[in-house]
């Protein structure tokens, strides 16, 4: 679906979703309980140039329909490369990094003040973590003991200007974590078993899942490539890489 939508689109930010198409299949296949209703969990793609894995698993969980997901950035589509809030399935606008977690835990509080029993996820990736809002947020919810508030780091260390450790090198992301308090535990982004294991085990405290992924994951001439955070498929690599993906589903 999304090599399909990106393609039609001619639109990038491909190796962006296909890197995080495990931990979301996970969390909407196994984790998040009670969508859409009032009590339902909260979700929030805060890098949300990957809105294409969260509209393809929207659909696959019947709560678009196909002909929405197909209307991927078309006039008039309320499906654009970052999702937005009104957009049935989507919590809040994202896109601006550094701002879903701190909303995630302002939702968290919100949620144990009123003794609600919904939780909040959040998904954002490691260059995202370069802003000090991500770190803000982090140390509001080890203080307010958020054990209903997880976050997910897509940690694929590529960001748009190159690889993250170049960037601004953030590693070991799962003491950073720690030693601000957080429950933070280091997971194969791949392995939906482990994946799932992860998001059960209980925590006193905000936990993170620092998910090891590699971007462009399962189109080989994709992966690891700063450029494909940008590209557009031609109709020869869309092929290629649907010839690939189906190939080892």
């Amino acid at each position: 679906m999304v090599i399909e939508a990106s393609h039609q689109a001619h639109v990038g930010h491909i190796s962006s979703a296909l890197c995080i198409c495990d931990i979301v299949a996970v969390l909407y296949g196994k984790i998040l309980k009670n969508i859409p209703g009032l009590d339902r969990d909260r979700f929030i793609l805060s890098k949300g140039h990957a809105a294409l894995a969260q509209y393809a698993a929207l659909q696959l969980k019947g709560l678009i329909g196909k002909s929405q997901l197909e209307s991927f950035c078309q006039d008039g589509s309320h499906f654009g490369v970052h999702p937005e809030f009104g957009t049935p399935g989507i919590e809040i606008t994202t896109g601006s990094l550094g701002m879903g977690l701190s909303v995630g835990a302002g939702l968290a509080l919100s949620a144990k003040m009123k003794k609600s029993t919904w939780k909040v996820f959040v998904l954002i990736s490691d260059a995202e973590c370069n802003e000090g809002s991500i770190w803000e947020a982090v140390m509001f919810a080890a203080h307010h003991h958020l054990s209903n508030l997880t976050v997910i780091v897509d940690d694929n260390g590529m960001q748009a200007l190159g690889k993250t450790r170049e960037v601004l090198d953030l590693q070991p992301l799962e003491s950073r974590f720690q030693s601000f308090g957080w429950n933070a535990q280091t997971v194969d982004g791949h392995d939906p078993s482990a994946l799932e294991a992860a998001f059960a085990s209980p925590s006193p405290e905000p936990r993170a899942i620092i998910a090891k992924t590699i971007a462009g994951k399962g189109v080989s001439f994709m992966e690891n490539k700063v450029e494909w955070h940008y590209l557009p498929l031609t109709q020869t690599q869309a092929d290629l890489a649907l010839e690939e993906l189906k190939g080892k589903s």
